[in-house]
C-alpha cells in the first residue's frame, strides 16, 4: 500500500513520553522518507491526576485512553506508550502491532546521599508509584518506611531533590532514555527486584484493521523482545495483573530459550509465590503466550490464588 503522505504519532506530553515519540518519529521517517511524520501531544487523565496512588484511580488504562481516542477521531496512525503502562488485556478496536528493542529493563535505586537499599538506616522514606516496588521493599526491607511517589519523571526527582524521600525507586530505562545515568546510584538485579511486564520496551498502538499503518510500523518491531514481552503479558494477564496486583513478570532470552519469573504478592509483602520456567523460543502465534499461561498456572499451583482473592478483598 502507498504511504500515506503525513503520519501523526500520539503521545503524552511528559519529557519521557515524547522522547519515545520522538524516536519513533525518526525512524518512521527514515524508513519512509516521502512522508511527513509528525506528533500530536496530549495530557491524559493519568497525568492529571497525581494526588493518589495510580492502582486507586482507574489504573494503567489512564494514560492511554485520550490517545487511543484520537486515533478513534482520525486525529492520528497510532500512539506510542511505554509497555509497561499498557493494560494486559487492550481495548476492543486496538491492536499492539509492534514492539520495539528493549532498553535495561531493571529497576534504579535513586539518591542523593546513600550507594544502595542495604545502606539506607531504619526509618529512611522510599518512594515509590509502584505496589509491585512496594511488595518487594516491604518484604525484604521492612525496617524502611514507603511513600506514593506519583507525577512524571522530572517531577519525582525534584521531589527527592527537595528533601521529601531519602531514595526513590525508578525504572532505569527512563533514566538512561533521558541522558540521567548520572542519577542513578545502582541498578537492582531481577534477583533483588524483578521487573514489571513489558519495562523497559515500548510499544506502538494501533485502530484494528488499518492495514497500511500495520506496514508501515512492522519494521519497528523487534522480534527478541517482543517473544519476552508477549510472554510476560500472558503471565500477569493470566493473574489479572494490573496496577492493583503488585506482580513481577521478567523473560530474557538465554542458549535458545525463553526464561520466564514470576511472582505475586501482598502490598505488605508478607505473602509471595513466585517460579520460573524455561521454553522454546515462540515459533507459531500463541508459543510465547503459553510458556507464559504454563507460569501463571504453577503460581497458583502453589498458592497465588489465595493471593489474589485477598488483594480482591482490598479493592
Amino acid at each position: 500500500m502507498p504511504t500515506p503522505s503525513k503520519i501523526v504519532i500520539a503521545s503524552r506530553e511528559s519529557r519521557l513520553a515524547m522522547w519515545q515519540a520522538v524516536h519513533v518519529r525518526e525512524r518512521l521517517s527514515s524508513l519512509n522518507p516521502g512522508a511527513e511524520v509528525v506528533i500530536l501531544g496530549m495530557t491524559t487523565k493519568g497525568d492529571q491526576i497525581l494526588d493518589r496512588p495510580l492502582a486507586e484511580i482507574g489504573g494503567k488504562g489512564l494514560f492511554i485512553k485520550e490517545l487511543e481516542v484520537a486515533m478513534e477521531e482520525g486525529r492520528a496512525h497510532l500512539a506510542v506508550h511505554s509497555m509497561k503502562d499498557v493494560p494486559m488485556v487492550m481495548p476492543e478496536g486496538f491492536v499492539l502491532a509492534a514492539i520495539s528493542a528493549r532498553e535495561n529493563p531493571r529497576d534504579a535505586f535513586v539518591s542523593n546521599h546513600y550507594a544502595g537499599l542495604d545502606d539506607l538506616p531504619a526509618g529512611a522514606v522510599v518512594g515509590t508509584s509502584s505496589l509491585r516496588r512496594e511488595s518487594i521493599l516491604r518484604a525484604k526491607y521492612p525496617q524502611l518506611v514507603i511513600k506514593s511517589l506519583r507525577g512524571n519523571l522530572d517531577t519525582r526527582l525534584k521531589k527527592l531533590d527537595a528533601g521529601e524521600y531519602d531514595a526513590i525507586i525508578l525504572a532505569a530505562a527512563g533514566l538512561i532514555r533521558l541522558g540521567l545515568e548520572n542519577r542513578i546510584k545502582s541498578v537492582l538485579t531481577a534477583e533483588q527486584s524483578l521487573p514489571a511486564p513489558g519495562q523497559g520496551a515500548l510499544g506502538i498502538e494501533l485502530i484494528d484493521g488499518a492495514a497500511d499503518m500495520l506496514d508501515i510500523v512492522a519494521p519497528l518491531n523487534d522480534p527478541e523482545t517482543a517473544h519476552c514481552v508477549k510472554a510476560e503479558r500472558a503471565f500477569s494477564r493470566a493473574l489479572g495483573g494490573s496496577c492493583q496486583v503488585p506482580l513481577g513478570g521478567y523473560a530474557i532470552i538465554e542458549n535458545g530459550q525463553l526464561w520466564l519469573r514470576g511472582f505475586v504478592a501482598t502490598a505488605d509483602g508478607k505473602e509471595i509465590v513466585s517460579a520460573e520456567i524455561r521454553g522454546e523460543v515462540g515459533k507459531i502465534a500463541g508459543d510465547d503466550e503459553a510458556l507464559g499461561l504454563q507460569l501463571a498456572a504453577d503460581l497458583r499451583a502453589k498458592g497465588a490464588d489465595a493471593i489474589l482473592e485477598k488483594l480482591a478483598h482490598c479493592q
